[in-house]
This record gives structure tokens, sequence and C-alpha cells, in this order.
């Protein structure tokens, strides 16, 4: 191998970009390899809804040009009712926002090299020292990140991660215009990020609408393939054809038609990491399950990942050279202290949250509303407390189910110890 770099990425999302920026601004020698060529850059990999908060875009310098709209509340809604919460955010053009985060790393420094898919870490000693890309291209470093996504190439290959095929969440997005955003008997959506819970049209899951535009928006469905999919999911219903039946269904989708060319899929794994790092190595981003499972914000946590891995090859690669598997865990205790704390317990509300019927969800909505913002800003930290306030005796069921499932371990990543 002639090459020879400090760090090499694989992969140019969130995560990717973010950390070869992070490392380049350091003055760190840095390879990005990215799998898509450039001119297409990233027609295959422009899958995210791309809804963040201030706190992200503040943190991490992210310019309004690839900013859609700037919303000013959260709606979350049921099949006959809704909650409106004050909640600034931001709906990011993400294909152009990928493209800043590669600008912008190569402009601090970074080489970026497109059409390179890497396919298998280079080992010595157990350890990572390298990658191949493209069959029989070879180059070193003294750290290499996967930042591939689910397909987690070298991850996989090193045992770092362990990704169930069970609560695997799949997804599906069109950007649509037409669309009446303050139709009656309906929230207005006008600046407004909206979250549904229907099993109808989301069986173990959710639908979105995030305003971007005058009467432009991104419209789609996810689910979560949970014990609440198989209960309520049709058989002859795949993904797409959920979020067409809601296309036909809604009256706001009435007069909406599709933008040509803005379609928009993906998945993603919601279970806790095993470990996320070995020798010479760290997985970030979406190779981990690093989306949020709650409500499935995925841009801040992926880059926060980002953030703390550039901080352990910085640590690693000062002064005397540590690349041990005890100096990338550092980068483990980050990822659990500051990128996804409370993970855990933000999994078991996942499940129960999903596990609700229709009818619940329209009763949450009241509840919400008595209950008051700061039930649901506690709720949505973690906080158990919090949860149960927005639970009743006729809840009893569904604790008692999904303690029954976590008892007898068929709940991927998650248990009681």
């Amino acid at each position: 191998m002639s090459e020879h770099y400090d760090v090499v990425v694989a992969g140019a999302g969130p995560a990717g970009g973010q950390c070869a920026r992070d490392l380049a601004t350091r003055n760190y020698d840095v390879l990005l390899l990215e799998a898509e060529g450039e001119d297409e850059f990233p027609a295959g990999s422009n899958k995210s809804t791309a809804g963040t908060f201030p706190s992200v875009m503040s943190s991490f310098g992210i310019p309004d040009e690839v900013v859609m709209n700037y919303t000013d509340e959260v709606v979350l809604e049921s099949p006959n009712d809704h909650y409106v919460r004050d909640q600034t955010g931001a709906v990011l053009q993400f294909a152009e926002y990928k493209q800043w985060l590669v600008e912008d790393a190569r402009s601090e420094g970074a080489d970026v090299r497109f059409d390179a898919r890497a396919t298998a870490p280079i080992r010595n000693d157990g350890r990572a020292v390298g990658v191949r890309y493209n069959g029989d291209q070879e180059v070193s470093a003294e750290v290499v990140i996967d930042a591939t996504g689910p397909a987690a190439p070298l991850a996989r290959k090193l045992d770092v991660c362990d990704l169930e095929r069970e609560r695997q969440a799949i997804g599906v997005e069109y950007e649509m215009r037409g669309i009446d955003m303050n139709a009656p008997g309906h929230a207005d959506l006008r600046d407004a990020m909206m979250l549904r819970l229907d099993h109808d049209l989301a069986p173990g899951g959710y639908s979105w609408i995030f305003h971007t535009h005058d009467d432009e928006a991104k419209v789609g469905v996810c689910y979560i393939q949970n014990e609440s999919h198989r209960e309520h999911a049709r058989e002859d219903f795949r993904i797409d054809d959920y979020l067409q039946y809601w296309i036909d269904d809604d009256p706001r989708l009435a007069d909406a038609e599709r933008i040509e060319g803005k379609q928009h899929r993906g998945s993603g794994h919601i279970q806790l990491p095993d470990n996320l790092s070995t020798g010479g190595f760290m997985a970030i981003g979406d190779t981990v399950p690093t989306i949020d499972p709650l409500w499935g914000e995925g841009i801040g946590k992926c880059m926060r990942s980002a953030r703390v891995a550039a901080a352990t090859v910085d640590s690693a690669l000062t002064g005397e050279t540590d690349t041990s598997a005890e100096m990338m865990s550092v980068y483990d205790d980050l990822w659990h202290s500051d990128v996804a704390p409370n993970a855990r317990k933000r999994l078991l509300m996942t499940e129960l949250l999903y596990r609700g019927s229709n009818d619940r969800y329209d009763r949450l909505m009241r509840d919400l509303k008595a209950a008051g913002t700061d039930t649901l800003q506690r709720a949505n930290k973690g906080s158990f407390a919090a949860m149960f306030n927005l639970l009743t005796f006729d809840d009893v069921p569904l604790v008692a189910g999904l303690a029954r499932d976590l008892l007898d371990d068929a709940i991927p990543g998650v248990s009681l110890s």
C-alpha cells in the first residue's frame, strides 16, 4: 500500500462528511471515500426528510443556503385530533446539505475520492490498518472509520455491529406541491413539521408532512418492522402503497402532485448497538443504529457521532500514537453519553408508543393538551416519570405486554437488564 493517511473515512453522508470536515480542520491527513460518482452525488443516497433543530444548525455551522424552510411549530397528529407545540426547526435540502459537507471538508484539506466503494478493512494483528475499495484498490491509515450506513461493509467484517433485521425502519417520501397547508378541521401546517400516529397509514410507525415552501412539503411514511406492524399491516400493501393510500384519502393532498425526481427512500435499524469500535476502527452515523428511535431524527445524532469520533482520533494521534481497542473505546463512551443518552429508555418508550391503538393516539393528543409542554419535553428526554404521567389504568395491558416481551427477550437489543 503506497498511499497512507492519518484517517480514512468511508461514506460521505452526514456522519462521514462531518467527520472528514472536523479532522481536516484539525490538520489531519484525511481521505473520504464515496461510492457514488461526483456528478450524480447524492442521487442514490438522498434519503432523509432532513428535519433538524437550531442547536444542530449552530453547532455545526450549517448555512442558510441548504435550508428549504425554517419552521416554527411541531404538530403531533392522530386520526381525529392534533397537538401543537412551539418548536423552531429547519427542513434541509438534503442533497445540497451533503454536497456542502463534502465541499467544506475538501476546502479544509481533506482528499475526497468519488466512485470509490469501500469493500473490506485491511487488518494487521486484528487491528484495522487500511481499507480495500473497488475490489483491488488499497489505502492504509492509522484509523479507519465506517460511515457507510446500514450496509456497514467494514464494520460487519470487523464484528463491530450486528444489525438485526427485526425492528428495521423502512420509509418513503415524496416532495409534493399543491397541498392545502391550512385545511379546515386540521392543524395549520404552514411553517410546521407534522408527525402523524395512525396505524391505518403507517402500521407500527408514523407519517409526516414537513412544510418546505408555499404549498409544497415533504410527505412520507415510515414504519418499524415490529409487533405492532405485524398486527396492523395489510397483507397486500408495501411501503409505497401506504403513502399512496394516504395521498388518495387525505383532503389536504387531494389536489397535490408529486414533484418530478423528488422521491426519497431509505431504511435504518432501531436497536441498541453492542459495540462501536475496535483496534484502529470506529463505526459512526447509521452504520450503527444512530437514528432516534422515537421520532426518527438522524442528522443531529449522525453529526454528533462524527464529532466525538474526531475527538477520539485527536486523542489517539496526539503525542505517542495509540489506536488500540482500549483507546478507540473512548468513542463508545462518548457515544452513549453525548450522542444517544438514555438510548435504552427511548427504545422502551418507542415500543410502548407504537403498541397503542388509534383510539389511544386520539386520547394521547388530549392528554398532551392537558399535561402541557413540560411533560412532553421531559418524556422526550427519556423521563419515565413524565411518560407514566400520560398513562392510565386502560394502558395496563400495553405495559404488561411490553414487560412480557422484555422478559422473553423478544425485542432485539433491548432487555430489562
